[in-house]
């Protein structure tokens, strides 16, 4: 497999994960998730999740398992955020090894063609899941509402270095949420 098809993710969804269905997880097929953490589904500095993201997982539950994999080292902070969703987690992953990655999937004991690997980085989170044959899913990274949208250099050179490999920003699928 070359660079780009290892950074090339299954699908790229517009906007932030609250707009993943369970009719998309249920389109593709996938009963099971590992959620990225840090700007996938909460900001950075954030220690627990908001509202709409706990009633994102409630629904969202009801069609697939989910396991959080974040490569932040603090247990304390990744432990919270799991507490807040009620999820299962792991901290430390060191995205794009697959090692914490195999660890949810055998708690999930689902197949790996059934979970989806979701997050906001190409280098990291995309090529991670590519690695181990998973579904991918690249979501915009998360702001707050209302907070000014920053800009985030590494992410930026991600996509330019991600685009001049042949990456195409429109996937292998793309699903747009209207």
């Amino acid at each position: 497999m070359d660079w780009n098809e290892l950074l090339q993710p299954d699908l790229i969804l517009e906007g932030s994960i609250l707009h993943l269905t369970p009719d998309v997880l249920q389109q593709y097929q996938i009963k099971g998730l590992i959620l990225d953490v840090d700007e996938t589904l909460v900001p950075i500095k954030a220690t627990a999740a908001s509202y709409e993201l706990q009633q994102w997982v409630a629904n969202t539950r009801e069609v697939a398992e989910m396991w959080l994999v974040s490569n932040n080292l603090s247990d304390a902070r990744i432990g919270s955020i799991a507490r807040s969703l009620n999820l299962p987690y792991i901290c430390g992953a060191v995205k794009p090894s697959r090692r914490k990655l195999r660890q949810a999937l055998a708690a999930m004991n689902l197949p790996v063609a059934q979970v989806a690997m979701v997050g906001d980085r190409f280098f990291t989170d995309v090529l991670a899941g590519n690695r181990l044959g998973m579904f991918t899913i690249l979501v915009e990274p998360f702001v707050t509402p209302g907070e000014v949208v920053r800009s985030s250099p590494i992410r930026n050179f991600e996509v330019l270095l991600s685009q001049a490999m042949g990456v195409s920003l429109s996937a292998k699928n793309k699903y747009l949420d209207k």
